[in-house]
């Protein structure tokens, strides 16, 4: 593993539609750690993922997001991307006209060395077969433009397979597991699990159910309700969510 990335957010509140949604987020996710953030619909995990990559239609009010001490807040998406983030977004969109293996070489002709470090060997197009052989990901799919036909769990693959072929220095995963079968979701945990190790991927995961971490090893786990952190542990706090749900946790502050 790689060492010494860090991702920083300190006293982060972020806005969505005119309305604070992020309360006042403290984190710290280091190479190779996996961060899990789990809670009930609308209590703000997306916004925050949103915040951190720069999303448009999200404004952070104040607080800092810092990747190696160098603060994020402020900075366009793409200036994120290349300093090492990686957001896979919820609900992933289709771009027509723009197949996926043209995206991935423009992205990496813009970022150079991948931030992660260049996979040993093999032309991009090597790197989206082995990728997409990973994951179960129909080859068909890479000469097709991006996302355009695809189900919502191809549409996720999609996602992880572009990060394997990116290898950046964290990565931000909006739900990667809705939309995927028990097969499918165990592929794309396997291979995100491996990343971190085989470059020390820093990982945080938002997600609702407890399926993910049966495959995906998660080093700390936290609550989000109301736009706030209430609560941090290890992966038998996920097990006890999937018991007792969020309802302890609502009258946190």
């Amino acid at each position: 593993m790689t060492g010494g990335h860090v991702l920083e957010v300190e006293g982060l509140r972020a806005e969505a539609g005119g309305r604070e949604v992020v309360h006042g987020v403290d984190l710290v996710v280091r190479s190779g750690e996996v961060h899990v953030v789990m809670g009930p619909n609308g209590s703000g995990k997306s916004t925050l993922a949103h915040a951190l990559m720069g999303r448009p239609g999200t404004e952070v009010t104040a607080g800092s997001v810092r990747l190696d001490g160098h603060e994020l807040v402020g900075r366009p998406s793409w200036e994120r991307a290349r300093a090492g983030l990686f957001l896979a977004l919820q609900q992933p969109i289709e771009v027509p006209g723009v197949q996926l293996e043209r995206m991935l070489a423009e992205a990496t002709q813009t970022v150079g060395d991948a931030p992660g470090g260049s996979p040993s060997g093999g032309s991009l197009a090597d790197r989206l077969r082995r990728e997409a052989g990973a994951i179960g990901f129909d080859e068909r799919f890479l000469v097709r433009p991006l996302n355009v036909d695809l189900s919502g769990g191809e549409r996720k693959r999609n996602e992880v397979l572009q990060l394997g072929v990116l290898r950046p220095r964290f990565a931000v995963l909006d739900e990667i597991d809705s939309g995927l079968d028990v097969d499918a979701i165990r592929a794309v945990a396997r291979r995100i699990e491996s990343a971190t190790t085989e470059w020390g991927l820093g990982v945080l995961a938002v997600t609702h159910f407890h399926r993910l971490l049966m495959e995906l090893r998660a080093d700390v786990v936290h609550v989000m309700v109301d736009g706030r952190l209430v609560a941090s542990g290890d992966q038998a706090l996920a097990e006890e969510l999937e018991q007792t749900g969020y309802a302890a946790y609502a009258s946190e502050r």
